[in-house]
């Protein structure tokens, strides 16, 4: 298993380019699915997920050449059923269930895994496509649904969920009649997949809002799209330049996408203006502690809470960082605290207390989003620190130690 080495104390400088994001490419690979043609999606990151959901698309019999730029052809689809070992290491896997209902009448997906960071129940994606008229039973931890097409009707989600919004989403393209999402997530990955899906002959309208309008068609065509550039990614390697003092070109990145974390990292004190093709980003003469809350999107993003926290562990002042969307993303408080931070959970918040000096520490990864800001802190911290487990870095991080080190910092990937 690998692990991370950095030798902190290096301020950070030049360009990086941002990856195509994972939470944008896996819902548009599903969506393949729903049609015979062969499809060409550009702009596909380079991670771990991604290839277990290549693994899941050829187990069902789905054709894909290529790796940056993909040709993907479910023209026969031999298996309607997801099973658990490749399901058991990411949710998104759930994002097949949609799609396989709609065009084939039937699903068998088992229950997702994924990063232990809270419940995220499917009960939302169960009873939409049960209001869709699909039937819908579990047994021995699998989903099985079964309609012969699918009909359109109101749907009103609890909660906004975002891989049940793009679920269902891709359930009502071929379904029979309009499908109205109310309460639908927002999120710019939705937007991608609903201009993927008009792009292949699909009637939708509303994406980007919290009320999404389906009319139902009997068969769709190829699509040739590009994924969205990785606003998580590029949210991180603002963070990375603000706590290291230093000076990065985003390149390739939107900042429509990054306007919550915008205004905070400007409240820090940092200074971020627009470039040709990106955005520069430079720290401020001293790290003004600021309080964050997660939300939903156009709120600020719980896949970037932790990053925020480890840069918030050096602040000037008291930070109180509450968390709205996962109940359990507290557990890279621990390894931080190891490093020196002075963190107090008390109930959905933290509360940051900004120290002088973090010191380099041995360290383990609990979750994607975790990893990445153990890797912030240990780039300020004193001394050298030993980051494991850092295999759920690879699931949303295309080459993160590369493009660090290409910034300046003294990182590297050691094999044990």
């Amino acid at each position: 298993m690998d692990k991370i080495v950095v030798r902190g104390g290096k301020s950070l400088h030049g360009n990086v380019t941002i990856s195509g994001a994972k939470n944008a490419a896996l819902p548009v690979l599903t969506a393949a699915l729903l049609t015979e043609e062969t499809c060409t999606f550009s702009n596909i990151p380079d991670l771990v997920d991604i290839k277990t959901t290549y693994k899941l698309l050829r187990n069902m019999g789905v054709q894909i050449e290529g790796n940056s730029t993909i040709q993907i052809s479910a023209e026969k689809i031999t298996n309607s059923e997801a099973p658990y070992d490749l399901v058991k290491t990411m949710r998104a896997s759930i994002l097949v269930l949609g799609p396989l209902v709609a065009r084939m009448g039937k699903a068998r997906v088992s229950l997702p895994g994924g990063c232990a960071i809270g419940a995220r129940p499917v009960n939302l994606h169960i009873k939409a496509l049960q209001d869709m008229g699909a039937s819908v039973e579990l047994h021995g931890g699998y989903i099985e649904a079964k309609a012969d097409r699918l009909k359109g009707a109101d749907i009103y989600f609890d909660l906004p969920t975002v891989t049940g919004t793009e679920n269902i989403m891709m359930a009502a393209v071929l379904a029979d009649g309009t499908t109205v999402l109310n309460n639908a997530a927002r999120e710019p990955e939705i937007v991608n997949l609903a201009e993927v899906l008009r792009g292949m002959g699909a009637k939708i309208s509303g994406a980007g809002t919290d009320v999404i309008t389906i009319t139902g068609v009997t068969s769709l065509k190829a699509a040739d799209a590009s994924i969205i550039p990785d606003r998580i990614e590029a949210g991180t390697f603002m963070i990375a330049a603000g706590i290291t003092n230093g000076e990065i070109n985003i390149l390739g990145c939107n900042s429509q996408h990054l306007e919550a974390l915008i205004n905070k990292l400007r409240d820090t004190g940092m200074t971020i203006a627009p470039i040709d093709g990106g955005l520069k980003v430079s720290a401020g003469p001293k790290i003004h502690s600021v309080d964050v809350k997660t939300i939903p999107y156009p709120g600020f993003p719980t896949d970037l809470q932790a990053q925020i926290m480890a840069y918030m562990a050096i602040g000037s002042g008291l930070s109180v960082i509450t968390e709205t969307v996962f109940e359990n993303r507290f557990m890279h408080v621990s390894e931080l605290i190891r490093m020196g931070a002075d963190i107090t959970i008390q109930g959905g918040s933290a509360i940051v207390r900004g120290v002088p000096t973090l010191y380099g520490a041995q360290i383990m990864a609990t979750d994607l989003r975790a990893s990445a800001s153990l890797i912030l802190a240990a780039l300020v911290a004193e001394g050298t620190t030993e980051i494991s487990r850092i295999y759920h870095i690879d699931r949303g991080y295309e080459g993160i130690e590369k493009k660090l080190s290409a910034l300046g910092a003294d990182i590297k990937r050691v094999k044990q």
